[in-house]
């Protein structure tokens, strides 16, 4: 069960405010949580009112780095202390955190840039404070695999975001491997300097026709969005020499591949039949064919019944 309680902030934490063009606004009191902030991913301008009012009205306000933060705080005129909340202290914080939490206050936690939780230590925090039986209360906001996926081109009906692929190019490849025939655009975080490399690894492991967009420095000065099979954007990056900026490789879905003809599925199922029972060949025609079973399971019964006419 989660729990609710009422922040018992003092008159001075609900004095809290900040400007917004130059006009000044309360923070207004937050219940006990643990609220998850997304923040710009780069334009300091895509940040929500709700972001700012529960950054002023946090007891306790979290970040990854106090001196990035600072700088989203002192845009927007909010007084509120930051402390920092990484990877390398977590185990120290961590259970500070939730003791503000079991002391009655609200906790914000915001990342560097983008969306809490979203390859950060912010994931283990965000459990603890569930099994612990706290609310935690997603402030939605700036995403960079999102604004990537929206602004690439590709198909967006069904997306996987993967995180970081592996810096090994062996590892890589068996990554892009295992999620070749994944039917949904793929979204990667890249550094600059591995950007040629993978792009190479997914042209060799993908095909060089699969279209593909390379996302950098999104919602910042020097936006750029790289469209392009797999094979283009291999050989751009093979001669473009040394990449800067923050990037998102978007892989477009495979091609759903050619309908068999009905002959040869049929010629498949008396094979299977043959050997296996009618449901375990149906299952295995299935996965040959991509046909749902139960189409195949009831075709192998008129098989069977024409046959024993």
């Amino acid at each position: 069960m989660e729990k609710h309680k009422t922040s018992d902030a003092t008159d001075g934490q609900k004095q809290r405010s900040y400007r917004l063009h130059n006009a000044n606004i309360p923070a207004r009191p937050l219940d006990v949580a643990l609220y998850l902030v997304a923040t710009p991913i780069g334009n300091l301008g895509d940040i929500t009112l709700r972001a700012l009012e529960t950054l002023a009205g946090a007891d306790v306000l979290a970040c990854e780095d106090t001196r990035v933060t600072r700088v989203l705080l002192d845009r927007y005129g909010i007084v509120n202390r930051p402390y920092a909340y990484h990877e390398h202290n977590a185990d120290e914080v961590g259970p500070r955190l939730l003791a503000a939490l079991s002391e009655g206050r609200s906790v914000a936690l915001v990342s560097d840039a983008g969306t809490p939780l979203v390859s950060d230590p912010g994931y283990r925090l965000g459990q603890l404070a569930i099994e612990a039986g706290y609310r935690v209360v997603p402030i939605p906001g700036a995403s960079a695999p999102l604004a990537a996926l929206v602004g690439s081109g590709l198909p967006n009906d069904a997306f996987l975001f993967a995180g970081f692929l592996p810096t090994k190019d062996k590892a890589k490849r068996d990554r892009l491997q295992e999620l070749a025939r994944v039917p949904a655009t793929l979204l990667f975080f890249e550094s600059p300097h591995r950007i040629a490399a993978t792009v190479a690894a997914a042209a060799a492991v993908l095909g060089e026709d699969r279209r593909a967009t390379v996302c950098r420095e999104l919602t910042k000065t020097f936006e750029e969005f790289r469209r392009g099979t797999l094979g283009e954007l291999k050989a751009f990056y093979d001669d473009a020499g040394a990449v800067k900026g923050e990037i998102v490789f978007v892989i477009g879905p495979p091609d759903a591949p050619p309908e068999p003809e009905a002959a040869d599925v049929d010629a498949l199922l008396v094979r299977l039949i043959a050997d296996m029972s009618t449901g375990k060949a149906a299952t295995e025609a299935a996965k040959q064919t991509g046909i749902p079973r139960k189409e195949l399971y009831d075709r192998l019964l008129e098989l069977k019944d024409r046959d024993g006419d």
